[in-house]
């Protein structure tokens, strides 16, 4: 009787050495709450399409069960459940998909990751940044709360070669272009001072006219856009199909035909769907703008 109790304790004993042991430091999300990672996560729900993108670059797309109507990249995600959009998720669906993680960001309305939070769903919240780098930390912290940190890693690697590369071609560039970054084609919408795509810009070789505007996004005014006569337009659209209908509005308009670049035609497409998320894919969205505006610095490759 004396040994089968010791044999019981003593599995009890190493169930929960075994417990303890997979548990870590518990880490803080960006609105200040403390995440206990226990297991890895096996019903992954995420908030924002470049969360998606990572969770699959890391390996876990089979883990992933629901996603918002906007993350279409790997084609996989779009055979996820969607649970809404970036700033209407449906709690009733996600908390139908009884996920062990929600990876959500500061864009998500605060109400919502709130109630999240207070109907005791799992939920780490993200702060994007606004620049480059950031992109580096997105990675990690994704990597740490699904324990994937070697898998981050080794994402992480080949995206600075990449980085460092763009800039060590652009090392000896003498004349950086004015240039407009138009967001979504039609209209004047642009990045200012506090988006990572004013940095995108910095670190391909180029001026953001509204760079100095301590926003996000904003619509610019075509005063100030004449004022400001950039040298480059570059039109982040979906295709190059919606690319030629932005770049023939904007160069039929009467009042901007004196602007630089419309006067020299340097008016250029970037895939939006690259570009316009902070995720692994931005950094070749870096090495297609550093081209467009300094083509002469990667001639000899």
């Amino acid at each position: 009787m004396r040994t089968r109790k010791f044999q019981f304790f003593f599995l009890l004993f190493v169930l929960m050495a075994s417990i303890h042991g997979n548990q870590k430091e518990p880490i803080k999300d960006a609105l200040g709450f403390s995440y206990v990672i226990n297991f890895p996560p096996q019903r992954i729900v995420s908030l924002a399409p470049n969360i998606t993108e990572i969770l699959f670059s890391l390996g876990l797309g089979e883990k992933v069960v629901g996603v918002t109507r906007f993350c279409d990249y790997p084609p996989q995600a779009q055979e996820k459940e969607k649970v809404g959009g970036l700033v209407d998720p449906n709690l009733e669906k996600i908390k139908a998909l009884n996920p062990d993680l929600i990876i959500g960001f500061r864009g998500n309305p605060l109400r919502i990751l709130k109630r999240l939070r207070s109907i005791g769903l799992p939920l780490f919240v993200l702060e994007m940044g606004n620049d480059l780098e950031s992109v580096f930390s997105i990675i990690k912290k994704i990597g740490t709360v699904t324990q994937r940190e070697k898998e981050s890693e080794s994402l992480i690697q080949p995206l600075r070669k990449k980085y460092k590369a763009v800039q060590s071609a652009l090392r000896n560039v003498e004349h950086q272009p004015k240039v407009f970054l138009s967001i979504h084609g039609f209209g004047f919408w642009t990045s200012g001072k506090e988006s990572f795509l004013n940095d995108l810009l910095a670190k391909a070789g180029g001026v953001n006219i509204a760079g100095d505007i301590p926003q996000k996004w904003l619509l610019y005014k075509q005063e100030q856009l004449i004022h400001q006569d950039p040298e480059i337009i570059v039109i982040l659209t979906k295709s190059p199909e919606e690319f030629s209908k932005a770049k023939e509005w904007i160069s039929n308009k009467t009042h901007l035909q004196g602007i630089k670049a419309v006067r020299t035609d340097r008016i250029y497409y970037l895939d939006e769907n690259l570009a316009a998320r902070p995720g692994p894919r931005l950094f070749q969205a870096l090495e297609e703008l550093a081209r467009l505006l300094h083509p002469q610095n990667f001639e000899a490759e």
